[in-house]
Formats: C-alpha cells, sequence, structure tokens
C-alpha cells in the first residue's frame, strides 16, 4: 500500500493555472429542508454544478419522506456477525436499526418523482449523530440495492459505518430499489438530487426519535459512487441544503475519466466491457439520446433484446447470460467508433463526468485505488487527483494494494472509517 498526501499552495495553483420489520406512513420535511443521435446537439443544455447546487430548481417537497418500513435490527455482535469475511470488523461498537426509506425527489429532466434509500442508526444515546452518505457502485438489477438486498455489499458498509456511531443515509439512486422510472446511470443532476433529498429524508426520520443528524456530512463512494461522491461533494458546498455542509470526501476506485473508460470499453481493454458498455448505451439513450434505433448501436440479433434487458427488473446474470461479454461482437463498429471518438450530446455529456474532480474542496479528500484493478484502472484516481492538484486541494491518494475492484473497497473501508474519525476530531 501507497499513500499521498499533498497540500497545494495558492502559488503553485497560479503557476499551474475536480428485509421487512416494521412500517409507517409519510412524514413533514423539518422547515429547514424546506438529442436522438450522437452527433446531433443537445437535447437541454446540461446543469452546470451551480445549478445542481441550487436549492431553488428542487421540487418544493424534495426529501418528504413518502414511507418507511424497517429491514433489519442488530446487536453488535449480530453485526459483526454479518460483516465477518467480508469486512473488517474490527471497528464495529454498537448495534444498528436500518429502514428503508422512500421519499421525495427529482430525474434526470428535473421532474418530481421518488427514490428510495437505506438509512441505518446506531443503538447508542447519543441525540446529535454524524452524517455519512454512502454512494454505491453500478447496480442493474433495482433489487440488488442496499434497501432491498439483505446480502448486499453497501447494506454491509452502512452496517459498518452505523456501527462506529454514524447515521448512514445510502440512496439507492433514482430509478433503482423502490423509487419510480428508471435509472438515468451516473446523471449528475439526479444523483445529487437523490443524495441531498436522501440526506433530507434522513433527517426527518431521525427526528420522529428526538434524534440530530449533524449538519456536516462525510460522504463516500465506490466505482459509479466515485465520481458520485465529488458531484454531491460539490453540491453540498455550493448550497445545496440549507442545513447539511460538506465535511470530507472519501472515493473508491472510480472512473473519474469517463470518456477514457467508456473508449476502453470499446476496445475490450476492461473486464466485462459488453456489459458496462451496453448498460451506459441503454441509459444515455434514455436520458439523452444516443441513437435513433437499437440496430445502430448493437448487432443483431442484440439489438432486438438488449433494451429490454437493462429495464432495472433483470438481474446481472440475466444480462451476462443473454449477451456476449466482448464490445465487439455486442456492438456495431460505427457506434464503437462514436464511442471512441465521442462528438456532439455524447461528447458534451461526458466532459460533465471527466470534471468531477475539476474544483477546490474546502475539506479533506482521501482518494482510494487498487493497483490491481481490472475494472477501473488506477490511472483514473490519479486523473481525479491531478485535477484537485491544480486547483489546490487538499487531499491524499493512496494505493490499497494489488486487488481487484471489488475488494479494493473492502480494503478501503477501515482506512475510511480512520481518515472520517481524523477529520471530525479536527473540527
Amino acid at each position: 500500500m501507497t499513500s499521498q498526501r499533498f497540500r497545494t499552495s495558492p502559488r503553485l495553483l497560479v503557476a499551474a493555472t475536480a428485509a421487512l420489520l416494521g412500517s409507517g406512513a409519510a412524514l413533514a420535511a423539518p422547515a429547514s429542508a424546506a438529442a436522438s443521435a450522437v452527433d446531433a446537439q443537445p437535447r437541454a443544455a446540461a446543469a452546470a454544478p451551480t445549478s445542481i447546487a441550487d436549492p431553488s430548481t428542487r421540487p418544493a417537497e424534495s426529501g418528504a419522506v413518502v414511507s418507511f418500513r424497517r429491514v433489519a435490527d442488530l446487536t453488535a455482535q449480530q453485526v459483526n456477525a454479518e460483516l465477518q469475511g467480508k469486512i473488517d470488523s474490527s471497528q464495529v461498537r454498537y448495534g444498528v436499526t436500518a429502514y428503508q426509506i422512500v421519499y421525495r425527489t427529482m430525474n434526470s429532466a428535473g421532474e418530481p418523482t421518488t427514490a428510495s434509500q437505506l438509512l441505518v442508526l446506531p443503538k447508542t444515546f447519543d441525540r446529535h449523530l454524524p452524517t455519512v452518505s454512502w454512494l454505491h457502485g453500478t447496480i442493474a438489477y433495482r433489487k440488488d440495492v442496499a434497501s432491498e438486498d439483505p446480502g448486499s455489499d453497501d447494506r454491509l458498509v452502512a452496517y459498518l459505518f452505523a456501527s462506529t456511531g454514524r447515521a448512514v443515509s445510502a440512496p439507492d439512486y433514482v430509478g433503482l430499489g423502490a423509487g419510480e422510472g428508471f435509472h438515468p446511470y451516473g446523471d449528475p443532476r439526479a444523483t445529487v438530487a437523490a443524495a441531498v433529498d436522501g440526506l433530507r429524508a434522513a433527517r426527518t426520520f431521525a427526528h420522529r426519535d428526538g434524534r440530530e443528524l449533524d449538519r456536516t456530512v462525510h460522504v463516500s463512494g465506490f466505482s459509479q459512487g466515485g465520481p458520485a461522491t465529488m458531484l454531491v461533494g460539490r453540491a453540498l458546498q455550493e448550497g445545496a441544503d440549507r442545513y447539511f455542509r460538506l465535511g470530507a470526501l472519501a472515493p473508491v476506485a472510480g472512473p473519474f475519466r469517463l470518456s477514457a473508460f467508456e473508449a476502453a470499453a470499446a476496445d475490450d481493454r476492461i473486464a466485462k466491457s459488453g456489459l458496462y458498455l451496453a448498460y451506459f448505451a441503454t441509459a444515455w439513450n434514455k436520458t439523452y439520446g444516443l441513437y435513433g434505433s437499437p440496430s445502430e448501436a448493437f448487432r443483431a440479433p442484440y439489438d432486438r433484446i438488449v433494451e429490454g434487458l437493462f429495464d432495472g427488473d433483470h438481474t446481472t446474470e440475466e444480462i451476462a447470460g443473454a449477451l456476449p461479454s466482448a464490445s465487439r461482437d455486442l456492438f456495431t463498429e460505427d457506434f464503437l467508433d462514436r464511442i471512441r471518438t465521442p462528438s456532439g450530446v455524447l461528447k458534451y455529456r461526458l466532459h460533465a463526468l471527466d470534471t468531477t474532480c475539476d474544483w477546490k474542496p474546502d475539506v479533506p479528500v482521501s482518494l482510494f485505488h487498487a493497483r490491481g484493478d481490472q475494472d477501473v484502472d488506477y490511472s483514473h484516481s490519479a486523473y481525479c487527483a491531478q485535477q484537485l492538484r491544480v486547483n489546490g486541494a487538499d487531499y491524499r491518494l493512496t494505493d490499497v494494494g494489488d486487488h481487484d475492484h471489488s475488494n479494493s473497497v473492502r480494503q478501503a473501508l477501515p482506512r475510511i472509517v480512520r481518515f472520517f474519525d481524523e477529520t471530525a476530531d479536527a473540527h
């Protein structure tokens, strides 16, 4: 393992020039939380980071709790047993209670919708709880998310953080879990809305037990959740919520240069390239418009089935069993060329996800990645670190070792807990 930490001076910046146990009805929010082708022009202007952060662009009821159900109630010993053999449990101190919360938010078009999250609260006597937002990686099947699947790695992550005395909001994102609509894979507006409104809903729910979430939020996420961490962090720093403020950022193994990631997938230079690219292409076609008909992007006979497979109701195993894993066998060569050299709406939308680290957080950032990752190359976190350095951010980049993509987050988690402890103590 190697670790780098940097704090760039203003002078350098100038010289250099981003499970079911109970249920309940709706709760009121607290007053304080008041294109069809790749080469076509964008359908609508992409929301700039300041627009994403602007509370006035959100539906009035964003963050209101629609329903809830208790999905787990565990002692500290039971949390230990759940984590055993999967995640280091040496930091577990408390039991936890977990809930699925359905709440109001908005989709990628800025329209009102609902989303779900897993909220996990520690069994402590503390009235004020430190707050963590955990943002998950790529999930195609809507019931594989933390609020639905008791065996989900993301649920275990939430248990770990909560068992150290924190309240954990783990949004399923728009279109997954018990929410409405489709999942607009990586869309900045929907990602930020689901996370920030999830925090609002978590705070509302905690109030029913006389507990308050601390306004300082520590944000972390894995894979797709890496860029999401940076998007949500920027939105919080720029005032996306009147109550919550950013405390620290800890993204793990994120594809921070999405254009390069998708180009590598087009060339079959990453593991499971065809499946990653198919999910990306079908979701972004629904969201932004990448092709006129499936046959423009997908080879026969897959052009007739691929969009139906990525409807949120098919498991990963079903999708993998029906489609080839290699992009060259799944996509038309013309579409792969468009991915390699994007233009128009695709280039425009990719730029927003190539620059999620291109800003200056006012809080410490700790990036984690494994040099053995064959899904998302280590260079992506190095790319993020470079953007942070140029902007004068206080950041650290840690290589967690020769591990694959899934194991990289397991290696990172105990370090993230310690990092959050350090930053909390500093405040």
